[in-house]
């Protein structure tokens, strides 16, 4: 697979761009602010955490733990990574081409060492509402489009068969967003302010998304590979309202009807909360929110090479056309 990183910016960015320790809120301490008043969010971040996405079978029920139980969460993490030697047992990695190869061990793989912690507790899953830490129950549209997805990744004949992460195009599992998900590794992010824009630049394929602030959304006619974004501000709060997708991202199966409510609040010195409700009637019984901490991090965001010298794909192509001449020759 194409999704990695060069060596030397993936040795970087696993080791100078640890979070910061998380800080409890003083009492005293107040947001600050750029210029023209507004909460300034600038800096970089990062989402790493060990947190799933879907809240796991074994702590169903609990939204959150204790600290000491988290702690054996985490170590146990800890522990399975260090034994992990990249090998995979998942229908995605097993169409990639990827299963049982080996191709990701421990050094490219970071998601942080921690639970995510919001209002000084520890989540067991991103997914706030459904209650239960489900992604909602998918409809039969949104069934037959992930069917599809998946018989493409079976397609070797042209490198537009390959899906858009292998091919460079966009980051791999959304971690641009909307929405912006923590994933294997280049969970890294700088946002820069000004009245009019705000640009969040991703680490991972280098990826950046602009939103502009106080405008109107694009005519329908017009569709983009993160959406069209527009932001707003409530309070202290950043709200940036996504349409606009295209039918070639696909988060989880949804369609381009897609619709995506972000909001940004920086609570304290180190700590940004992120929150996303997620809506496409096409796709999923219900609107879900997700929510999770951007902690402060040490920059600079490092250079994410993925299609320079991406040998992956020709590899991938030629080992389809050998397969092909095997099967011609029995």
């Amino acid at each position: 697979m194409s999704y990695r990183l060069t060596v030397m910016a993936g040795v970087l960015a696993l080791t100078s761009l640890a979070p910061l320790p998380a800080q409890t809120k003083p009492k005293n301490w107040t947001v600050s602010r750029t210029p023209d008043g507004k909460p300034d969010l600038q800096g970089v971040w990062t989402n790493a955490t060990l947190t799933p996405l879907e809240r796991p079978t074994t702590v169903a029920g609990k939204a959150t733990l204790t600290d000491a139980e988290a702690a054996v969460w985490e170590k146990k993490s800890k522990d399975d990574e260090a034994k992990y030697d990249g090998k995979a047992d998942n229908p995605i990695a097993d169409a990639l081409g990827s299963g049982g190869t080996g191709g990701y061990n421990a050094l490219f793989v970071d998601h942080g060492t921690e639970l995510a912690r919001v209002d000084g507790v520890k989540r067991t899953s991103l997914i706030i509402d459904p209650p239960d830490g489900k992604v909602p129950p998918v409809t039969a549209d949104g069934k037959a489009r992930n069917a599809a997805l998946m018989r493409g990744y079976s397609r070797f004949d042209s490198v537009k068969d390959r899906p858009l992460g292998e091919r460079c195009l966009t980051s791999f599992g959304s971690s641009s967003g909307p929405p912006m998900l923590p994933v294997l590794y280049n969970n890294n992010y700088q946002i820069v302010q000004t009245p009019e824009n705000v640009v969040i630049l991703v680490e991972m394929v280098h990826d950046a998304r602009i939103v502009r602030m106080n405008g109107t959304h694009a005519p329908p006619s017009v569709r983009q590979w993160f959406g069209d974004s527009i932001g707003k501000w409530e309070g202290d709060t950043l709200v940036v309202d996504t349409t606009n997708f295209t039918d070639k991202t696909r988060f989880r199966g949804a369609s381009e009807n897609l619709h995506a409510i972000e909001r940004f609040t920086r609570v304290d010195q180190n700590t940004i909360l992120y929150r996303v409700t997620l809506d496409d009637p096409t796709t999923f019984s219900k609107a879900w929110t997700i929510e999770y901490p951007f902690v402060a991090t040490k920059g600079p965001i490092y250079e994410y090479a993925c299609h320079e010298g991406n040998y992956a794909m020709t590899d991938i192509l030629g080992g389809a056309r050998k397969a092909d001449q095997e099967k011609e020759k029995k």
